[in-house]
């Protein structure tokens, strides 16, 4: 009987051990968000978002405020469009800006949310207008690389 007693405690120590794992690989992936916040859904363009993905964070002054909620393609602009949700708690002018931003240097991507000076606050279904577009590594590199292969041929027409 003690025995018995000890395999169902041992068990369910067990059980609760695994739960606990999975909860947190799923807060870490950014896969699980418990917030019981209610949110507002704002929209916003992109020329490109990078690597930006659903349930990235959206942070103002390194404060999560809101999550991206969908990113889907807009064929009339030829631009990404993405909702937000963001929380109600949390007032922002509607002249705020968003920017794609990344943590460290090869980190995932996160949307930058800095507010503007209008007294007029963001409601649900309005559009930021002022966005700006990730910073693609591979252009930045290929930019680099254009301008320095520029100058070694203007140098070297100089030098003659």
């Amino acid at each position: 009987m003690q025995r018995s007693k000890n395999d169902v405690w041992v068990g369910l120590f067990v059980l609760i051990g695994a739960v606990a794992i999975l909860f947190l690989a799923l807060q870490s992936a950014n896969l699980l968000s418990l917030s019981f916040q209610t949110n507002y859904m704002v929209n916003a363009k992109f020329d490109n978002i990078g690597g930006l993905k659903p349930k990235a964070a959206v942070r103002s002054a390194g404060v999560v405020v809101g999550r991206v909620e969908k990113i889907v393609f807009d064929d009339k602009s030829f631009q990404a469009r993405v909702t937000l949700a963001l929380e109600s708690r949390y007032a922002f002018p509607k002249d705020s800006s968003l920017k794609i931003l990344t943590s460290g240097l090869l980190g995932e991507q996160y949307l930058g949310l800095e507010p503007g000076a209008g007294e007029k606050p963001l409601v649900a279904g309005d559009t930021i207008s002022s966005t700006q577009s990730a910073m693609v590594l591979e252009s930045l590199i290929g930019q680099f690389l254009y301008s320095k292969a520029a100058e070694g041929g203007t140098t070297d027409k100089a030098k003659q």
